[in-house]
């Protein structure tokens, strides 16, 4: 059990999202950010299980084969994909639908920020959208929501977080005026 660890280690990422909602523009949203992670149901898995180079949601699933910490999070949290799921009635199943574009930048600050904190000094801006890549064939994800991410995490790859996060606040402006 590491309740001070994990305590500092998700209020790290959280204050690193928070910065990095701030540069995109949705800076009201990013103060939200994660605030459940902090809740019983989620800061205690997150204590017990945490190791500190992964998320201890990835160990809590391997004992009991599920995360309830994080079941409640996705629950909760609009930031991530799989919060956007719902019944059509056509194909009568579940399925993902499309995020706005001001969760989509939120879910790109996370990501960001996570691989920063897990990374540390070995962080570059391709670990982001390598993370994406390597689990993007098994992610039930709306396709333009994934096109959209992958997009915002290649442009950072390629032209960096000035540049990037400069696109991002115009890009979600140009939802709001909608």
């Amino acid at each position: 059990m590491h309740p001070i660890r994990h305590f500092r280690t998700i209020t790290r990422h959280r204050h690193a999202v928070i910065r990095h909602c701030f540069r995109a523009g949705i800076g009201f949203q990013g103060l939200r950010h994660d605030l459940s992670k902090y809740l019983p149901s989620e800061f205690l898995p997150g204590a017990r299980f945490y190791q500190g180079t992964r998320s201890p949601n990835e160990a809590e699933r391997e004992q009991y084969g599920y995360s309830a910490a994080w079941l409640h999070h996705k629950g909760r949290n609009k930031h991530h994909f799989e919060y956007w799921t719902d019944y059509n009635p056509t194909e009568r199943r579940v399925m993902p639908v499309r995020m706005p574009r001001r969760y989509v930048a939120e879910m790109f600050c996370d990501r960001v920020a996570a691989s920063k904190i897990y990374q540390g000094k070995n962080y570059t801006d391709e670990h982001p959208l390598f993370y994406f890549l390597r689990g993007k064939e098994r992610r039930v994800i709306h396709p333009d929501t994934s096109d959209e991410l992958e997009a915002l995490l290649t442009m950072l790859k390629e032209k960096g977080e000035d540049q990037t996060f400069a696109y991002l606040k115009q890009w979600v402006r140009e939802e709001i005026k909608r």
